[in-house]
């Protein structure tokens, strides 16, 4: 890989991320709206494996900011599954097929967030970390509701806007 190339990467992962955190920014007063479902699918549709760096820079971004709790060891999966399927499923175009995966993940997130739970409530026993586990995840369904509903009809909207202008890009900027 030539050293021009290199750079462009590192400027295009950094790029990635950059705008993952200001969308965050700009809409983090909104209960479970988030845009950063749609730009790991739309970025890892657009740049491939680049996107899975991004991917990992960005949640350790997000600890750094925010602090590393317990919600940084969920992203530490959450993000990463949701990128890792997209590369399963890269030949789709489809908006509305995006529209439902995004949509699923909005839905699941909750629950994918709770498994920390199940291992916290372990030292009771068994029951008592699935209790934790659905406790948590209970409580939270309505924002995965919201969560769900939000991602499916953002990916819905700007799929195919977005997608096209990230088509363009290479015409645009050189990447």
């Amino acid at each position: 890989m030539s050293r021009r190339s290199a750079a462009h990467e590192v400027a295009t992962v950094g790029l990635m991320v950059a705008v993952i955190e200001v969308c965050k920014l700009v809409m983090q007063g909104l209960p479970n709206i988030e845009m950063t479902s749609f730009l790991v699918i739309l970025f890892t549709l657009r740049f491939g494996p680049l996107a899975l760096y991004a991917v990992p820079v960005f949640i350790l971004i997000e600890g750094m900011l925010y602090g590393f709790g317990l919600w940084w060891v969920m992203y530490l999966y959450a993000w990463p599954l949701l990128a890792l399927i997209t590369r399963a499923f890269s030949r789709s175009d489809s908006a509305f097929f995006w529209a439902f995966v995004s949509g699923v993940f909005g839905l699941l997130f909750g629950l994918l967030c709770s498994l920390p739970y199940f291992f916290i409530g372990l030292p009771g026993g068994l029951a008592s970390g699935l209790r934790q586990m659905l406790a948590w995840w209970i409580a939270g369904i309505p924002y995965d509701l919201i969560h769900g509903v939000s991602n499916f009809a953002l990916m819905l909207a700007l799929y195919r806007p977005i997608s096209n202008l990230l088509q363009r890009m290479p015409q645009i900027t050189g990447i």
